[in-house]
């Protein structure tokens, strides 16, 4: 039976995890790749850890257990930042004492620093709002670490726009995550969270770092 006279905003569908699933996955994958030396454990340890946990948090969803669900990524996004951590402490260690090729470094830079981005994107994705189960309860993201343009627009141009429902998928994080470790800055997002912006100085510095021994590395093979 239809009702006339009385409109509903439809719900929106729940958001896709699958993003921040193959960000961890290609996390794993980066630390496969690199050297031994580099690496706490054997580099497939890292890998078979993230698919383990991986595959506990599908689990959980299926069954409908968000508690379960974010304990999982916890953990498993715990687990990707301390490798990616200690694989940067080796690399600074190791670094002075010229072991490693420098073609051999330059990659290994190059993989954690991809790595760092997708690391604080799954955490941004993570935590922000309660997180993305929390967010599909609500329906629509008003309140969070970060403000996006979208949070601030006028509810009348969000309807005309359609983006009355919106709430920040994984892309907008990793665009967050990525601005962050090249500008060192949120660009158009304001940090509104201390805990936000604790995590931002983190990854900043790693990101800092990382750029610092690709350039020291790069002086020296020109």
């Amino acid at each position: 039976m239809t009702i006339t006279g009385t409109s509903q905003r439809p719900l929106p569908d729940p958001e896709p995890h699958w993003p921040a699933l193959a960000a961890a996955l290609a996390v794993g994958g980066l630390n496969y790749v690199l050297p031994e030396a580099l690496t706490v454990g054997p580099g497939w340890l890292l890998l078979c850890l993230v698919g383990l946990l991986m595959s506990a948090g599908i689990a959980a969803r299926r069954a409908r257990s968000a508690r379960w669900n974010d304990r999982f990524a916890y953990a498993n996004l715990a687990v990707i930042t301390l490798a990616e951590i200690s694989s940067l402490a080796l690399l600074i260690i190791r670094l002075p004492q010229h072991r490693d090729p420098p073609v051999e470094l330059l990659k290994a830079a190059s993989a954690l620093w991809v790595s760092n981005v997708l690391v604080f994107a799954s955490w941004y994705w993570r935590l922000d709002g309660g997180g993305p189960n929390e967010r599909d309860k609500r329906g629509v993201h008003t309140d969070g670490a970060f403000l996006f343009p979208q949070m601030s627009m006028d509810p009348s141009l969000k309807h005309q726009t359609g983006e009355e429902c919106w709430s920040p998928g994984f892309i907008d994080y990793l665009f967050l995550a990525f601005n962050t470790s090249t500008a060192f800055s949120p660009t158009d997002v304001p940090v509104l969270s201390r805990w936000a912006k604790a995590m931002m100085i983190v990854q900043s510095l790693i990101s800092l770092a990382t750029v610092a021994l690709l350039a020291a590395r790069a002086v020296n093979i020109l």
